[in-house]
């Protein structure tokens, strides 16, 4: 093991880079913290670079680490990489998954989805669903922000999670017989109208303005899950499982 007890070290600053979606975005490495997600990340030893741990916090007896090499740091720094007000010491630096996929039987594709907490656990979400892939388009929240990777859950290094053209995409999928559906109320259909299909592709949007009209105009169907209270509408992510369980599961 190595030990680093100065924030100046060039390694120290280079971890910090990677709190930023700039050096992330530049690099095509990201920083994961907490035992559970550098545990959930250890499933994938082939994604993992390093891991840090602070002098204060011992690697759990079970976690099989293999090869990688940990580097022990002072509490202060352990402190500096943290986004959590309360760290547990621990931390991962991964390699982002590869720009390449084949073609599955199921995806969610997210379109200006900003909140981190909703693209988390859309992600989450997608992965307990057994879907096969998440296709991120432009205007939303970076996939690796701490944030986000919390919501998720370690469900990133679970299934493909990749950033996409979306218009793109969907011709793809259709060019494939996948129907696309898209969330709105446009030319809409309740959802419960669409029988399950053994492939799909859920198009879901912004918190705000909902899925992009170049794309909704694209896709196969749009859906719309019908408001019984007076709530004006959804949070997206809980669309969004809605939507997936219904899809992959209805007769």
């Amino acid at each position: 093991m190595k030990y680093i007890q100065s924030d100046k070290n060039p390694q120290v600053k280079q971890w910090k880079k990677l709190l930023t979606r700039k050096e992330r975005d530049k690099s095509g490495m990201f920083l994961v913290e907490g035992f559970h997600l550098v545990e959930e990340a250890l499933t994938k030893t082939e994604d993992v670079e390093e891991i840090i741990l602070s002098e204060k916090t011992e690697l759990p007896p079970g976690l099989d680490y293999g090869s990688i090499p940990v580097t022990v740091v002072t509490d202060e720094i352990s402190k500096q990489l943290a986004d959590t007000e309360t760290t547990q010491g621990i931390f991962a630096v991964c390699r982002q998954a590869k720009q390449k996929l084949t073609i599955g039987k199921t995806y969610l594709l997210i379109d200006s989805v900003q909140d981190p907490g909703n693209l988390g656990t859309m992600i989450r979400t997608a992965d307990a669903a057994g879907i096969d892939a998440v296709i991120v388009g432009k205007g939303s929240v970076d996939m690796y922000n701490p944030k986000v990777l919390r919501s998720a859950q370690g469900s990133h290094f679970h299934l493909p999670v990749l950033s996409g053209d979306l218009s793109e995409w969907i011709t793809k999928l259709q060019a494939e017989n996948i129907p696309v559906y898209g969330t709105a109320l446009e030319n809409g259909v309740v959802f419960t109208e669409v029988d399950n299909k053994e492939t799909f592709a859920l198009l879901v949007g912004n918190e705000g303005s909902g899925v992009n009209k170049e794309l909704l105009a694209k896709t196969t169907q749009n859906l719309y899950i019908p408001i019984y209270g007076k709530s004006e509408s959804l949070n997206v992510a809980v669309a969004a499982g809605i939507l997936l369980y219904y899809l992959k599961t209805a007769k």
